[in-house]
């Protein structure tokens, strides 16, 4: 399975994506800011392909396991090896103090550039792409999320790659 987020918004504060599984999408996205330096809890990832593995242990888990159900909810969604960064999940929030470095779904999204990014209706995104990925997990399938830059100053640096 292969998970794509498309970065399309970086306003200093939070930047907004979309979010395809296997090219259909799903959601909108919101994470921390680009930073050159990393700030704990206040930089988005670097742009790359990173596995997705459960996590089963943690805050997060235990309040989704109760939130959700044991039946349902078999481990967070957790990006492997990103550099510089521990921890990064998939989950439920709507603005960027959710986030700390993961990623956020969403199904509306508000346009970033007057305030900072925010997303609704989180936990229904949420509710929409969990069972995907669980089950492709669960069948022993391997899953992949790509982000790719398109904001601000990386598009013209990104397209100018490809000619």
């Amino acid at each position: 399975m292969e998970l794509d987020v498309i970065r399309y918004s970086d306003n200093g504060d939070s930047t907004l994506g979309l979010l395809f599984i296997n090219s259909k999408w799903e959601s909108y996205t919101l994470e921390d800011e680009h930073r050159d330096v990393k700030v704990k809890g206040e930089t988005r990832i670097p742009a790359g392909r990173y596995q997705i593995k459960f996590r089963t242990v943690g805050g997060f888990h235990g309040k989704y396991v109760i939130q959700y159900g044991a039946e349902w909810h078999k481990g967070m969604l957790e990006l492997q090896n990103v550099p510089n960064f521990k921890y990064i999940l998939i989950h439920a929030g709507n603005h960027e103090g959710h986030t700390a470095g993961c990623l956020l779904v969403g199904e509306t999204s508000n346009d970033n550039k007057d305030e900072k990014g925010f997303i609704g209706a989180s936990r229904d995104a949420y509710k929409d792409i969990y069972p995907q990925v669980r089950d492709a997990l669960i069948a022993g399938e391997e899953v992949w999320i790509t982000y790719h830059d398109f904001d601000k100053h990386y598009i013209l640096r990104d397209v100018l790659r490809t000619f």
